[in-house]
């Protein structure tokens, strides 16, 4: 019997009653090692394991806590198989080193996550993989893939302001040509998005974000469809020795029973305050693609099922100084660089970072907000006080 996905997730992973009663919740499971009844068990585990099959024949494997999470990640993400890491930036390179060999090539879109840039430039130029970047909107994909492109990296939307690339139309281009296509799933946390469904070959997550929804876990998550790419993907995280808490592991799992709920309410907030400051006189854009007015809202329409809490703007006018005055006005908007918690939080985008993106065009700083689940007039009134002092 199918269900919807929100009672999917609810009952993801719940461990099996035995003797008539059991937990609510898996418990969490900690062990470096892992003992066997006979040498024949220690050859089947191993043998199973090498196989393909998700199976723990070392405690760095996980036990069921992390068994039920990935479950969990899979169901949301409508996958097969779900590897978990240390964090999002780890899904990153692990996705990367496992699809790309020496002398292979990879075109990313230009506006993602900027950290994968410094493992392009620190990792991946030294094992000679190339990455060129392109804009998933101005560019022609056919143009740019060579015989040694074996991946495209998309995501969607992407970092800072948004961009919504057509995925079901980039990822054809890219199978008529033998070229896999992995995205960065955070924004949507696998809820409001489903890239596999859309063509995508891998999906990435940042559990750090809404998945835990309360901003005390570092992890990461991949998940794909193809019993052969999880296979590359498991032997090149055994290679490296990624491992995930079971502590963290069980936090991610209690953070995405509730996802969806917080997720709508979180943009039922942003919303307001995305509608408050498009028609803000010291705002000259707003990037938040379920507003009418943002580029991809089409996009968005389409392929997603709702918006989260992150938005940011330009200013109409003024300098760096004049963002950071703003900035430091605010009283219930903390500085911080993550976000997919429960609170509010503010950042300046950096100069360099915007730069990297041949999405703006503007000139005028730009600052990200994520919008928490306080009362979202509160939030506004708070901004509007920080307006005030930055003109002042």
């Amino acid at each position: 019997m199918s269900h919807h996905l929100h009672t999917a997730l609810i009952h993801a992973g719940t461990p099996r009653l035995t003797e008539g009663t059991g937990p609510v919740n898996v418990p969490v499971v900690r062990t470096s090692t892992l003992r066997y009844a006979n040498m024949a068990e220690y050859d089947g585990i191993h043998e199973r394991r090498a196989a393909g099959e998700n199976v723990a024949a070392y405690g760095r494997h996980g036990l069921d806590t992390h068994r039920a999470l990935e479950s969990a990640i899979a169901t949301l993400e409508d996958g097969q198989h779900c590897l978990l890491a240390p964090s999002g930036l780890a899904a990153i390179t692990l996705t990367l080193l496992a699809l790309l060999s020496p002398g292979d090539h990879a075109l990313v879109q230009d506006s993602v996550y900027s950290p994968l840039r410094r493992v392009d430039q620190s990792l991946l130029k030294r094992l000679g993989i190339r990455l060129s970047y392109f804009s998933p909107g101005k560019d022609d994909l056919d143009a740019l893939i060579e015989p040694q492109t074996r991946l495209l990296y998309l995501e969607a939307p992407s970092s800072l302001l948004y961009e919504i690339p057509d995925l079901p139309a980039l990822a054809a281009r890219a199978r008529d040509r033998g070229v896999l296509v992995a995205t960065d799933n955070t924004w949507a946390s696998g809820y409001l998005y489903r890239p596999l469904a859309l063509g995508a070959d891998v999906s990435i997550l940042a559990a750090t974000k809404y998945i835990s929804g309360h901003s005390d876990v570092m992890q990461g998550a991949v998940v794909v469809k193809d019993d052969g790419l999880a296979q590359q993907l498991r032997e090149t995280s055994d290679s490296l020795g990624l491992a995930v808490s079971p502590d963290d592991a069980y936090l991610s799992l209690r953070g995405i029973r509730t996802l969806p709920v917080r997720m709508q309410q979180h943009q039922a907030n942003a919303l307001q305050v995305a509608q408050f400051l498009h028609s803000h006189p010291q705002v000259a854009r707003v990037f938040y693609p379920a507003l009418p007015s943002d580029p991809g809202h089409a996009l968005w329409r389409r392929d997603f099922s709702g918006a989260n809490g992150l938005l940011s703007f330009a200013f109409a006018q003024g300098d760096v100084q004049h963002a950071r005055r703003f900035i430091d006005a605010l009283e219930l908007f903390a500085i911080g660089a993550s976000w997919g918690g429960y609170e509010s939080l503010v950042q300046l985008a950096a100069p360099a970072r915007l730069a990297e993106h041949s999405y703006y065009q503007g000139n005028t700083p730009v600052v990200r907000l994520h919008i928490g689940l306080e009362n979202p007039h509160d939030l506004i009134d708070d901004l509007s006080r920080a307006f005030q002092a930055a003109q002042g």
